[in-house]
């Protein structure tokens, strides 16, 4: 059995350094053409997620489905937690082991669109995503609108619930890849630390994302964690992550403030994700001359503290965060780039 470190130096070398991929979500309504999209645009494709078609394929809602409790209002757009003594024991007779729990193609249209555009069809890598532990928790409210994450009981439910769903995508995607590759999305970890957070421990936040990346390991994937803002990385190094991703764009120089921990990542074969194709407003004014020029600004500041040599072999590229707010034609401008800008700096 290969050590920790082992295991990245392995992953690393079935992805190739420069590939390109994508956080998650698209803006199209139309499932098919969003896998198009993913397909054509990248060389790891990933299904998408579509919150623009329904409120369910959003971020929390799309990993809800089946949480005892669970109330959802379609009208409003809406879900919540009520108390339901009767669900929660069945849960967790349900749940139990190595339980999977499908993700449903009313939640899920375009991972469903996604396994059918591929079939008979084979990739050295493909790409899922689950939200992660801490942002769905404290995102999900009970219906006195408190996170669910400050109920001891809720909160282990919610890891339970996420693990058997990833446990069952992993095995879902595994017949037509090589390689799995599990983004756990963690926008919320920017904020801990905040005011609104300050009660969020350090170590039961480790203790929830260790978790999670040993379920994705343990169903022979690879773990990465997108945290499109500030964040403190040792954290996510320290919960066994393979792949960090980080928008390169907006917040480039985060990486530097814990250069001996990126070091060491790295050296063991961590990968770094960079997402720097912005996908804010900002991408009106961006051309690949100006993201060319951004990136080797980025990439200087990095190798003060790390070798030029090793950020460049253990590098993957991709958008800041997913397009699923934006236009289609602000999305395809964003994939287009990518594309346009890995041949120019992987020369």
């Amino acid at each position: 059995m290969p050590s920790a470190g082992e295991t990245c130096i392995l992953i690393n070398m079935r992805i190739r350094p420069f590939s390109t991929t994508g956080i998650g979500s698209l803006p199209h309504l139309d499932p098919k053409e969003a896998c198009k999209a993913a397909l054509e645009s990248f060389d790891i494709p990933f299904w998408p997620q579509l919150p623009q078609a329904s409120f369910r394929e959003g971020m929390i809602a799309q990993f809800a489905e089946g949480l005892p409790g669970l109330r959802v209002d379609m009208e409003r757009g809406s879900i919540w937690v009520e108390d339901d003594a009767e669900a929660v024991g069945k849960f967790y007779e349900s749940c139990t082991g190595d339980a999977e729990i499908p993700i449903s193609v009313e939640y899920a249209s375009g991972l469903y669109a996604f396994l059918d555009e591929i079939k008979g069809r084979r990739f050295e890598q493909v790409k899922g995503h689950v939200t992660g532990p801490l942002t769905f928790s404290l995102s999900l409210k009970d219906k006195g609108g408190r996170p669910v994450y400050f109920n001891e009981e809720l909160r282990e439910i919610c890891l339970m619930l996420l693990k058997a769903k990833t446990r069952w995508q992993v095995g879902a995607l595994k017949p037509y890849a090589g390689g799995v590759i599990i983004f756990i999305d963690e926008p919320i970890l920017s904020a801990l630390g905040s005011t609104t957070y300050i009660s969020v421990e350090r170590q039961e936040a480790l203790r929830l994302l260790s978790e999670l990346v040993e379920t994705v390991k343990a169903a022979g994937a690879t773990p990465g964690v997108h945290c499109c803002g500030r964040a403190e990385w040792p954290l996510l190094i320290e919960a066994g992550v393979d792949i960090l991703h980080f928008d390169a764009y907006e917040y480039g120089d985060t990486l530097g403030i814990y250069p001996d921990a990126i070091k060491g990542f790295m050296e063991a074969g961590g990968i770094l994700g960079w997402g720097i194709v912005p996908t804010t407003d900002a991408i009106g004014g961006e051309t690949l001359q100006s993201l060319t020029r951004l990136f080797y600004e980025r990439l200087d500041g990095l190798s003060g503290h790390i070798p030029k040599e090793l950020l460049l072999r253990n590098i993957i590229l991709t958008p800041s965060c997913g397009t699923g707010s934006r236009s289609i034609g602000e999305a395809m401008k964003v994939f287009g780039l990518l594309g346009a800008l890995k041949k120019e700096v992987s020369k």
